[in-house]
């Protein structure tokens, strides 16, 4: 009888353990970091950025519905077909942006759409038109690996003789330098690589598809994580938060334009009447378009310093917020340690004596005669590192501060070129093992502002451990003082790749740049130029391909001072 009553009990403990075992599993699965897959040159919706972040619209997406959903993310960009790989092979949660089909049904389950894509058939202007999949039966088509139209052209067998690429712009490159029939790409990223590239002899001529959903995926099973990234979608739309994503980077490029060539003509043929009877207004008003241009320049220059600005902004309030959090333990040792220091102090005579009366013992699992060596040097080892905690949290606090960009501070170049390296130091490590650096003794400070030299300081060294091609390379970062000038220098040298002779001479141009396959725009270099002619320097560069290349900021020193 007493067992048949304990039965039913130890069954219903048995359940229980295991329904809480299965609620802690599924706690721990939400706090995991979910890895977050998509394409490195898709602009607008995914690209790498200026500074070799992810960005873009499903870039912001993202992020937005990992801040509703209290989610943790980790945004890899790469190439197209190699997310799709990792995400079939476990290294992806999902993909950011992909394309729904039925072929794709089978393996994938896709969230509620949250963008529409059409795809085109770009050709050279003066092609003949495909305006449907037979008019690419016997063509050379050129088709991004592992994209949307690589899936339904080897599903459909139309005939086309298939070209892959990594990526849009790859295969635009290659349509408009003459090579292959037609590209298949999707139209807003071909339109806007188009631009970006200047591709002018290449046109959408058909659009032989439908609108086609494009939202998240994840591997057919992980309908779970699917569901979060759906409700956040959802959150998002009913607060408006979506539609401000959208519109910030889709709707400017799906709005319709003026009819500007039919503009262009009809000017074209008012200036020509106004050149037999006005030539003096067309000189007047060549000089006005060069004046327009360069100021149209500066404001667009002005405007990405103006992001730049915004971005340190956010970046002092989370500094701010860190720093507080930091703070707290590194105060604690800081004044704990030295309490600790002096409480073994007091109890080594005491140890000592019964160390001599007793013998060697054991003190946290090591004997004596080596603790009492080792114990001194691991609290003064502590105390630094609490230190250097400090100082480091200091740093960033001072970098990122908000205020006037007045050039009214006086500066020590040593103490600045220290205080960045410290920023930049985990970016040297990983760059070159063989890093030297100089510092000047006794060098005059100058005048200016110490946070927008940083600046320049860490573009210039950032830039030489990108050139870096090995980390057996070697990278000389060293200040001085040329008297006969009273001007302080910087001088960081590299072994890296070098620049062409004929990139040296456009580096400060804005908007140049040799990175713009991994998303840069050209703006460090052109900014951090004009900071430094504020401050009445100027910045001088030395390279030779393969050989490296030697970047030299001189600011005018103040007579009289010294560091």
């Amino acid at each position: 009888m007493w067992t048949a009553r304990v039965h039913p009990l130890l069954v219903a403990f048995v359940l229980w353990g295991l329904s809480l075992n299965a609620a802690m599993a599924a706690d721990l699965q939400e706090d995991a970091v979910i890895r977050v897959g998509g394409d490195h040159y898709y602009p607008p919706y995914e690209f790498i950025n200026q500074d070799g972040e992810p960005d873009g619209y499903n870039v912001e997406l993202t992020r937005a519905i990992a801040d509703v959903m209290g989610m943790e993310v980790d945004i890899q960009l790469g190439d197209w077909n190699q997310m799709r790989q990792a995400l079939e092979e476990g290294e992806l949660d999902a993909l950011q942006g992909m394309v729904s089909s039925s072929e794709r049904a089978g393996q994938y389950r896709f969230s509620p759409s949250h963008a529409i894509v059409h795809q085109s058939i770009f050709a050279r202007k003066g092609t003949e038109k495909a305006i449907g999949l037979a008019g690419l039966r016997g063509k050379e088509v050129i088709v991004q690996q592992g994209g949307i139209m690589h899936d339904h052209l080897v599903h459909s067998d139309v005939g086309a003789r298939l070209v892959l690429v990594n990526t849009h712009a790859s295969g635009l490159r290659l349509l408009a330098s003459g090579k292959h029939d037609y590209a298949l790409v999707a139209n807003l990223p071909g339109l806007y690589l188009g631009r970006e590239l200047a591709l002018s002899n290449i046109e959408p001529v058909g659009q032989p598809f439908r609108s086609q959903r494009y939202g998240y995926a994840v591997l057919k099973g992980n309908e779970d994580l699917l569901a979060r990234f759906s409700e956040g979608l959802a959150i998002l739309k009913n607060t408006g938060r979506y539609q401000q994503i959208y519109d910030k980077w889709l709707g400017p490029l799906e709005q319709g334009g003026w009819p500007w060539k039919n503009i262009g003509l009809a000017a074209g043929l008012v200036s020509a009447v106004l050149l037999v009877v006005l030539g003096g207004i067309v000189i007047w008003n060549r000089m006005l378009a060069r004046e327009v241009t360069r100021r149209s320049e500066a404001l667009q220059l002005q405007h990405q310093q103006l992001i730049q600005a915004d971005k340190m902004s956010s970046l002092g309030i989370l500094v701010s917020g860190v720093a507080h959090e930091i703070n707290n333990p590194s105060s604690l040792l800081l004044l704990n340690v030295p309490v600790l220091k002096d409480a073994f102090q007091d109890m080594e005579a005491l140890l000592e004596e019964q160390y001599r009366e007793q013998g060697d013992f054991y003190l946290a699992g090591l004997p004596y005669s080596r603790m009492r060596e080792e114990l001194p040097a691991m609290l003064d080892d502590m105390q630094a590192s609490a230190g250097r905690i400090r100082r480091i949290v200091d740093d960033l606090r001072d970098f990122a501060r908000q205020g006037p960009a007045e050039l009214s501070e006086t500066v020590d170049l040593n103490r600045l070129v220290a205080t960045v390296i410290r920023l930049v130091d985990n970016t040297i490590r990983k760059s070159s093992y063989k890093v030297n650096v100089h510092y000047e003794p006794d060098l005059p400070c100058f005048r200016g502002n110490a946070q927008r030299i940083e600046q320049v300081v860490i573009n210039l060294l950032v830039n030489a451990c990108q050139a870096l091609t090995s980390p057996e390379q070697g990278l000389c970062i060293a200040t001085g003082y040329r008297a006969a000038s009273n001007e302080l220098t910087l001088d960081i040298t590299d072994q890296g790749c070098g620049i062409e002779p004929h990139n040296l001479s456009r580096l400060k141009d804005p908007f140049f740049t040799t990175k713009r396959e991994q998303g840069g725009i050209g703006l460090g270099l052109s900014v951090s130029a004009g900071i430094v002619q504020d401050h009445g320097g100027r910045l001088e560069y030395e390279s030779e391909p393969g050989k490296g290349t030697r970047a030299i900021l001189i600011l005018p020193a103040i007579k009289g001072t010294s560091s």
